[in-house]
């Protein structure tokens, strides 16, 4: 679709049309998610939607010694520098002297533990971060994917800033929305996964709360299977890609659950996410769908710029940065 063009200052928003920057699988990138609000604010959107998969997947020790702090055994030469990285990558880090280090490593409940607080502390962070640069300017909606904890959203009820999707009915301009962060079950075995029939079961009673599902936005983590957003390598039983010549043997992965709901009510928009290599948009029916994609370990942020108008779609592209 085309892109947008300067709006006018009698030309409405937030009523008739409603601008929304939607990304998702941000992972613990702080980069990622401070270039995220950065970006709301440039584009002037009404709204700030994160699809899920909030947290960090990885934990680092250094551990201190004297002077030193090393990881991996190697010397940091610049801690403020290796902390940096980690908070773009997506990394969580934890500074323990060397008896700490050795009580942790020794121990699973205890390096579980500490990852549970270190998710916590990061989304705390993120929630000052957040109110820092938007106040109540911008509402910020965030909800948990498939690789997130529920707890987090324990987390994120401790303020007002990042504002709870999954089973709430969100009103964003004349739309309603709906949120699940489930996903169909992956080779992974996930936080957060559901059969088919459970998911199907569930969005049918999330539809019924709406008023107008043709006008509804379903921000849904899982894409509907057989899409461009929901290609992923074949895996073997090694969970290893499958290569055949020189290239990765690819695969849909979606949800089949999902895609038959979309496919019944024909909401106006569809928001995914899940699948970080199957950047792009599609239709379901009359449904637009959009995936943003994810570079998350890069710092790289991948969003979509949507605008909403009277009933319709009526612009959308996909950002970089």
């Amino acid at each position: 679709m085309g892109l947008f063009r300067r709006r006018n200052n009698n030309e409405s928003v937030g009523g008739r049309k409603t601008k929304i920057l939607f990304t998702s699988d941000i992972h613990g990138s702080e980069t990622a998610f401070r270039k995220f609000l950065n970006a709301g604010q440039m584009y002037g959107v009404d709204a700030l939607i994160i699809g899920g998969d909030i947290a960090g997947k990885n934990l680092v020790p250094i551990v201190h010694r004297g002077e030193t702090y090393l990881l991996n055994g190697k010397e940091i030469h610049n801690l403020n520098r290796a902390i940096e990285e980690f908070r773009k990558s997506g990394t969580y880090y934890s500074v323990m002297s060397q008896k700490e280090y050795e009580e942790v490593a020794s121990d699973k409940r205890k390096q579980r533990a500490l990852f549970d607080e270190l998710m916590k502390d990061s989304l705390r962070r993120w929630s000052e971060i957040a109110e820092e640069k938007l106040g109540k300017k911008i509402p910020l909606y965030v909800n948990l994917g498939n690789d997130d904890p529920e707890f987090l959203f324990q987390v994120m009820g401790e303020t007002e800033t990042m504002r709870r999707c999954e089973g709430n009915i969100i009103e964003l301009g004349g739309s309603e929305m709906i949120s699940l962060g489930y996903v169909n079950p992956t080779p992974w075995k996930t936080p957060r996964e559901l059969t088919e029939e459970q998911i199907e079961s569930t969005l049918v009673k999330e539809v019924e709360k709406l008023g107008n599902v043709e006008r509804a936005i379903f921000n849904l983590h899982a894409p509907p299977y057989g899409t461009s957003l929901d290609n992923a390598p074949m895996l073997n039983g090694e969970l290893k890609p499958v290569v055949k010549g020189m290239d990765v043997v690819l695969t849909h992965v979606g949800s089949s659950a999902v895609r038959r709901v979309i496919h019944r009510y024909q909401p106006m928009l569809g928001l995914h996410g899940h699948i970080h290599e199957s950047r792009g948009f599609d239709k379901v029916g009359r449904t637009v769908i959009i995936n943003p994609g994810s570079e998350f370990s890069r710092g790289i942020l991948h969003a979509a710029l949507i605008l909403l108008e009277e009933s319709k779609v009526s612009g959308y592209q996909l950002i970089t940065g």
